[in-house]
């Protein structure tokens, strides 16, 4: 199967459970991937089980500057960007409101808004600049629907990223980008199960299912969908 053959894919969040399923995915699909994550070691051994032809950046996504500086150094040796996919993200329970702590709010917020903004801001530029038009699909959350007792940071920021979904997808579909997100339920991972162990996680969904969704809205497929919000939800 080679249904991205000729076209970079670069994948935030890369070394992490879901980032991995992803970028197995687009890379058995013939795809040259950007791994972009925080630890070196991480990201150089996943480029190590997917092959010859990729590209692997150690980058604190948080920083504007740092972000810019790995995108365009791995832009020039890639020549292309055509798929962003903001897996980078993090899951915590909280205090209420009134209790939690401001760094709190930030780390969620951090992790799971400012990453995704960082990338955008390096990579919409060049696919303006390309003028062949492009895919980016976020990561929101099913919870955030609506407000969550002990999960106000969580869901509030998840929440942004798809509201942030939906007003790039109307800035950008004049220029052929398609910028879509999808809402996972729980995910089937190591540190899920270990935090829930009663759980039935036959219930829950897994990586690579979410993975053949991200896949599908940055196929060709997908190019008449903008600024949608999918849920993935396995059982749950």
């Amino acid at each position: 199967m080679a249904e991205f053959a000729g076209k970079v894919v670069a994948v935030t969040g890369a070394a992490g459970v879901l980032g991995k399923s992803v970028s197995a995915r687009f890379a058995q699909a013939g795809a040259r991937l950007l791994l972009l994550d925080r630890e070196q070691t991480a990201v150089d051994a996943l480029r190590a089980e997917l092959g010859a032809g990729h590209e692997a950046r150690a980058v604190d996504l948080t920083s504007r500057e740092g972000t810019a500086a790995a995108i365009a150094g791995a832009a020039k040796s890639l020549a292309r960007i055509d798929v962003l996919c903001n897996i980078a993200g993090a899951f915590a329970m909280g205090p209420p409101v009134h209790a939690l702590p401001a760094d709190q709010w930030r780390q969620m917020f951090d992790i799971n808004v400012t990453t995704l903004l960082n990338a955008v801001a390096a990579v919409v530029p060049l696919m303006l600049g390309a003028g062949r038009g492009g895919k980016i699909v976020n990561v929101g959350a099913m919870s955030a629907a609506s407000g969550k007792a002990h999960m106000a940071a969580y869901v509030a920021a998840k929440s942004t990223v798809s509201r942030i979904t939906e007003s790039m997808a109307a800035e950008l579909r004049d220029s052929g980008i398609n910028v879509n997100c999808v809402l996972p339920s729980i995910i089937d991972t190591p540190p899920n199960r270990a935090s829930m162990p009663k759980a039935d996680f036959s219930r829950w969904v897994e990586p690579i299912a979410i993975a053949d969704v991200v896949a599908f809205l940055a196929s060709d497929a997908a190019r008449a969908i903008h600024g949608a919000s999918i849920p993935v939800a396995g059982l749950s």
